[in-house]
């Protein structure tokens, strides 16, 4: 009798044990899925990136602007990376709005929502108060909500795309594709990186190709109040032709960093030659079954002192001389409290490390955290989850000059180091190598 009850413990707690192994085993999967949408705005609304426009309404557009999403599943949890063909990421509201619709609606509680850079895209700095936006700018607190839209439906509908993928991640150095713009230093530092993710399908047919590339997207003249993803656009179009699935770009730390467009005469010809290099990386990579799943997510925002303070009149005039009144006034309020950058950090599968930040970081801030990082790969991800304007180097801000003076890098001087640091920190944190 007792053998006989031993033999029945036995045998649940072997049930129990191999439905627990099996439990596990099913949440050990490895999906992605992609879309896109159309995000260019259906009304004249002041264009974003040149202050010389001033408050200019735009006349069209010379292409699409899109939002393109990929959605990936690691084990149990979700995260989607979006960029957008737009100056910088959405606003605060948008982007809390963005989050909580996709964490209802698929289940997904981390992001990474970056904007290319592009200096052909809306404003989205405006608000539904007065002297801020209402009133003068109604056509543009309109398009949020439709950007808010865009960019949720295409989340969605990469998550309903979700299958078991395939993975693979690359490097490789461009020379002559991007130059230093800021030092008159002689060795100027550049990020000649190219760096890509390959999602697959279990049958080898590709299913997304993310690019991260570090230059600014300033092909087209200032004058043109037409709107365009400019190189980046051509780029996505050109890959997703030659090599098939969806391609999203994500920007790089181009704080310092303009593209080269050598022989190739305008933002097509250049975004062309990029794609050549973006498809001969991919083909020669080989995605294969992910064998131990996992994503780790950590997102804090950061308070800095800030170097401009816009409750000075003579300082706001001026800033309402170089843009235009009611966008000053949103930037007085955004920087009240200071400067409050958002810094997401992720850790795939144990060593590929995603570091999103809410600003225009200058390129050794990547470089450096790069080689200190100690991961199969590293993604730098400019203008994420927020937009905080420059952040020089220490160096760079002695040098002075544009991007690193107080007007356009308001936050304390040495505060993208910080930041770098606290990356770093996280993504040894997440890998079990510091406590």
């Amino acid at each position: 009798m007792n053998s006989c009850r031993r033999c029945v413990i036995w045998l649940t707690l072997g049930s129990g044990l191999f439905l627990a192994s099996e439990g596990l085993a099913a949440e050990a999967v490895f999906k992605a899925g992609a879309a896109k949408r159309d995000i260019t705005p259906k009304e004249a609304v002041p264009m974003w990136g040149y202050g010389a426009r001033h408050d200019m309404l735009s006349t069209g557009a010379i292409d699409t602007l899109h939002a393109a999403a990929v959605v990936i599943q690691a084990g149990d949890k979700k995260l989607a990376i979006v960029g957008l063909d737009l100056g910088r990421s959405p606003s605060e509201k948008s982007l809390q709005n963005i989050r909580q619709r996709i964490k209802a609606e698929a289940g997904i509680e981390h992001s990474l929502v970056a904007g290319s850079h592009t200096h052909h895209g809306p404003v989205l700095e405006l608000s539904d108060a007065d002297g801020k936006g209402k009133g003068r700018f109604d056509a543009s607190i309109r398009y949020y909500q439709q950007l808010e839209d865009g960019i949720v439906t295409a989340i969605v509908e990469a998550d309903r795309k979700l299958a078991p993928a395939k993975f693979a991640t690359g490097a490789a150095d461009l020379d002559g594709f991007n130059r230093n713009r800021h030092t008159k230093l002689p060795l100027k530092p550049v990020d000649r990186s190219l760096t890509v993710m390959r999602f697959d399908d279990t049958s080898g047919k590709p299913l997304a190709v993310l690019v991260n590339f570090t230059g600014h997207p300033t092909s087209l003249p200032a004058q043109t109040l037409k709107f365009s993803a400019d190189y980046v656009g051509a780029m996505k179009a050109a890959v997703e032709k030659d090599f098939g699935g969806t391609a999203i770009f994500m920007q790089g730390a181009s704080g310092d960093l303009s593209i080269n467009k050598g022989t190739n005469a305008d933002h097509v010809g250049f975004g062309q030659a990029l794609a050549r290099e973006v498809v001969k990386l991919a083909a020669s990579l080989q995605p294969a079954v992910v064998a131990k799943p996992s994503l780790v997510v950590r997102e804090e925002r950061f308070r800095f002192e800030s170097r401009s303070d816009l409750n000075n009149p003579l300082i706001r005039l001026g800033y309402s001389f170089a843009f235009f009144p009611e966008l000053v006034a949103n930037f007085a309020d955004e920087f009240a409290d200071g400067i409050r950058p958002r810094l997401t950090v992720a850790v795939l599968n144990g060593d590929t490390a995603l570091v999103g930040a809410s600003g225009e970081f200058f390129c050794q801030h990547a470089l450096r955290l790069r080689e200190r990082a100690r991961v199969e790969r590293l993604f730098f991800f400019g203008y994420s989850n927020g937009y905080h304007q420059y952040f020089p180097t220490i160096e760079a801000a002695a040098e002075g000059g544009y991007g690193a003076d107080n007007q356009v890098a308001p936050a304390a001087v040495g505060a993208g180091e910080q930041l770098m640091n606290t990356a770093l920190t996280w993504v040894f944190q997440m890998q079990g190598k510091l406590k």
